[in-house]
């Protein structure tokens, strides 16, 4: 076996990250909460409700007990929402969250506090080495093994090298970065524009809003993540303009999805709950209004889709006062 890997999570992304792993012979241990669930994962071998096309390797263990999942573990890899994060890693005994390497592979920024992941697992674990595994990457192409190419951003270059050697495969392509700020934001804050970008579609905007909406929501997320201490350069790879285009013009992105569905004119909570499955964009949505206000940075589409989800804005008209804004120069 390469590594003993655990995996905090089993929804698509779960699923498809532990077939990838246990196909390139590493340990693979996944923890659910629900252990009625565990069962049935461990005896069909398929995620029914999110990957129902994957089979499950057979070496790969489920478990609802989280201090047995992690015992022992090299790397934990988070795959969890954004918000649950802290919680479950509070869970988990001091014994079993030090010395670790825990790579995060959601993408938010949590509310209150406006932490990113790597400042949640800086608190709540015991030195240990964070990583960021992020890029244009769909669970369900993912899956199928299909030709993916991502980004893992760590400060410490060898821990990256080991983390690229333990998920590359003849479809899973790892770049290395050391930029964990700018990879987490790029994740994060695309997120948003997806959002956007699905609302535009859903109330019949054509390809040039769209394109304008990808185009300038990169440089808000670059002109935070500036203003954040991230280097530019990563916003315009894979973990900042790739993954941004896959999620704004994807229909498996949930993200789209639910903005498809308010650009329809259903409501915020109505399209979450015909998604079916958690929407980051809209919890990071509220983190990165804060952290523009906090920071005195400006992102009108992020103020933009603030208004619309938080205060019910009309789309069409919140459309055109963006368009009105004041003139100015393109530029960061």
């Amino acid at each position: 076996m390469k590594a003993k890997i655990t995996l905090l999570g089993g929804g698509s992304w779960g699923t498809a990250l532990s077939k990838l792993l246990s196909e390139n012979k590493n340990d693979v241990t996944v923890w659910l909460r629900d252990e009625k669930k565990c069962i049935e994962l461990g005896k069909e071998r398929i995620n029914k409700k999110y990957l129902p096309n994957v089979k499950i390797p057979s070496d790969v263990v489920f478990t609802s007990n989280i201090n047995e999942a992690v015992k022992g573990a090299e790397i934990i890899l988070v795959v969890i929402p954004t918000q649950m994060i802290r919680g479950v890693l509070k869970k988990i005994r001091t014994e079993n969250k030090s010395n670790k390497i825990i790579i995060n592979a959601s993408k938010g920024i949590e509310i209150g506090t406006m932490n990113l992941v790597s400042d949640i697992v800086r608190e709540e674990t015991i030195n240990c080495t964070f990583a960021a595994l992020t890029g244009p990457s769909h669970a369900e192409e993912v899956g199928l093994s299909m030709p993916t190419a991502i980004t893992v951003a760590c400060e410490d270059k060898n821990v990256a090298e080991k983390i690229q050697d333990v998920f590359m495969s003849t479809y899973f392509r790892v770049y290395t970065n050391d930029d964990v700020i700018g990879a987490e934001l790029g994740g994060a804050l695309k997120n948003i524009i997806a959002l956007g970008a699905g609302i535009s579609d859903g109330i019949g905007y054509g390809d040039n809003a769209k394109a304008a909406l990808i185009n300038r929501g990169i440089v808000e997320i670059a002109r935070l993540g500036v203003a954040m201490g991230a280097d530019v350069k990563t916003f315009f790879g894979l973990s900042g303009i790739g993954d941004l285009i896959v999620t704004c013009t994807s229909k498996h992105s949930r993200n789209w999805n639910a903005g498809n569905l308010i650009g329809q004119g259903y409501s915020k909570d109505e399209a979450i709950k015909k998604v079916g499955m958690v929407v980051e964009g809209i919890s990071t949505t509220y983190a990165a209004f804060e952290l523009a206000k906090k920071l005195k940075v400006e992102m009108p589409i992020v103020d933009a889709m603030y208004h619309i989800l938080e205060n019910s804005a009309e789309v069409k008209e919140t459309v055109n006062k963006l368009m009105l804004r004041d003139k100015k120069e393109e530029k960061l």
